[in-house]
């Protein structure tokens, strides 16, 4: 039969700056793309738009430090 106990392998731990988890850096990019975004709206005019863009900035914002916080959380637990 196979080995059923013994040692857990665990990944090499590298002190270095770890890499922004994948959702994280998506959310970042929308992020970016919605300030351009309401900047455009507001210097054309349409503020209700821009609002929108504006709110649509915070979310992404939110969801991307829930993604780093959530990366950083997962590797001390795993690391």
């Amino acid at each position: 039969m196979g080995d059923t106990g013994g040692r857990q392998q665990c990944p090499p731990r590298h002190e270095k700056a770890t890499p922004m988890p994948r959702l994280a850096l998506y959310a970042l990019i929308v992020c970016v793309l919605a300030v351009v975004a309401a900047v455009v709206s507001f210097i054309q005019g349409s503020w209700l738009i821009g609002v929108v863009w504006v709110l649509l900035t915070g979310l992404s914002s939110n969801m991307t430090w829930y993604y780093v916080r959530r990366g950083r959380a997962g590797k001390s637990v795993t690391g």
